[in-house]
């Protein structure tokens, strides 16, 4: 089978859906398949590229890390703006439709099959344009509930007043995009919950795939042994933006030094709110340690130094159709998680006992929850269960069997 992956995130970036294909295209291939990819040259999340190497410019194919074909597309370099990053998402969707058509429009060349990944919405209707153009089957990856993020997360402004544009807009951007998912054979999402969402709107078919984590890189942590006169050490490692309400988790940390029991709040990665969160620390006199994104071989350094690792969402709806993708492999480690979160995902936190949980942007009840963490570090100490539900549900292995046999069907 030759499947078709069009993603405006790829390989040597690092991030969640970039984790997730470079765990799922070397399986693929292991399976006897073809893959070949059409993206951009990596941009995320700076907007913008430096040096690089041939093989990863505009107009490049070349093979990747693992045997794969890669179409470099054209893009535009952007900044944080919601218009800006469309922009460059939508020059690399329609590239890859023609660069799509031109090199797989052959006889002998013609994939089988196309995955469309979300993010960014606009590769979803070049995997429709392709679907068509090529005649094959079509199979879209939702990885996140987008369009339904975007009035929540206030992208486009204030879009509840539904008799301005920018409802007008959201209005019109959410109608498209069911249209554009009942064209596909199968919808994937990544969660129970938005595949329920997605059946009620209609979609033919939806399978839910779970995101994955690198199990056999994990090291099982346990409760960090750590006096009680140490102040409670927590972190958060991932991406800092707007969905992830970080502001919660740096107010609790000033309520509690204000109380004469502080924390040491330590938060790893890159993102939209970094410089922000810098701010409202130095306002509020709150020494976070704030750092940028870290190497692989250096993230379980900071999983061994915490006592209990943090997990964060807004309280937007569909977060609450949401699992952030680093619950698994913080699960997995079998230490600790504060889970400031609704929804699929705190429901997994509690009935796996894999720590406890704090309703999304409560700072009180966050800092409540530390000073009772901080009182009796036996409440850090959690069972099993947690890491043994990782390793059911998160491994590679199986999901991308799963996958296969969603794409063999769809093909058939």
């Amino acid at each position: 089978m030759h499947i078709l992956l069009v993603t405006h995130h790829y390989a040597p970036e690092v991030g969640a859906p970039q984790r997730r294909w470079g765990a799922l295209v070397p399986r693929f291939l292991a399976a006897g398949h073809e893959v070949t990819v059409l993206t951009p040259p990596p941009h995320y999340p700076a907007g913008a590229v430096h040096k690089l190497v041939p093989g990863l410019r505009t107009g490049d194919t070349a093979l990747g890390e693992h045997g794969e074909t890669v179409h470099r597309v054209r893009f535009r370099e952007h900044g944080h703006g919601i218009r800006s990053r469309t922009l460059d998402q939508t020059i690399a969707a329609t590239d890859s439709v023609v660069r799509g058509v031109r090199e797989l429009g052959r006889r002998g060349r013609r994939p089988d099959v196309v995955v469309a990944t979300v993010p960014g919405i606009p590769s979803i209707a070049a995997g429709v344009a392709l679907r068509h153009a090529l005649r094959v089957p079509l199979v879209v990856e939702m990885r996140d509930a987008w369009p339904d993020l975007i009035e929540p997360s206030g992208m486009m402004g204030e879009t509840r007043r539904r008799r301005g544009w920018k409802g007008a807009v959201t209005a019109e951007i959410h109608r498209v995009m069911t249209l554009l998912q009942k064209d596909a054979a199968a919808v994937v999402t990544t969660t129970d919950a938005f595949g329920e969402v997605l059946r009620e709107r209609g979609m033919k078919r939806v399978e839910v795939i779970r995101n994955g984590a690198y199990l056999d890189e994990i090291p099982l942590l346990g409760a960090r042994p750590s006096p009680t006169t140490d102040p409670l050490r927590v972190l958060y490692l991932g991406t800092v933006g707007r969905a992830q309400g970080l502001g919660t988790a740096v107010a609790a940390a000033g309520l509690l030094r204000e109380r004469g029991r502080p924390v040491e709040l330590r938060i790893v990665g890159p993102g939209f709110e970094y410089a922000h969160l810098a701010e409202v620390s130095a306002d509020r006199g709150v020494p976070v340690d704030l750092r940028g994104p870290v190497a692989r071989s250096e993230v379980f350094d900071h999983y061994a130094w915490a006592d209990s690792l943090l997990v964060s969402l807004r309280s937007w709806l569909p977060l609450r159709w949401t699992v952030p993708s680093k619950l698994y492999e913080m699960m997995a480690t079998g230490r600790h998680v504060t889970a400031v979160m609704a929804g699929e995902a705190a429901d997994i936190v509690e009935a796996t006992g894999a720590g406890h949980v704090v309703h999304p942007e409560d700072p009180e009840a966050l800092a409540a929850l530390w000073r009772r963490l901080d009182e009796d570090r036996e409440l850090l100490d959690v069972d099993g269960r947690a890491r043994a539900w990782a390793r059911q549900h998160s491994d590679y292995t199986r999901l991308a069997a799963d996958y296969l046999a969603v794409l063999e069907g769809v093909v058939r």
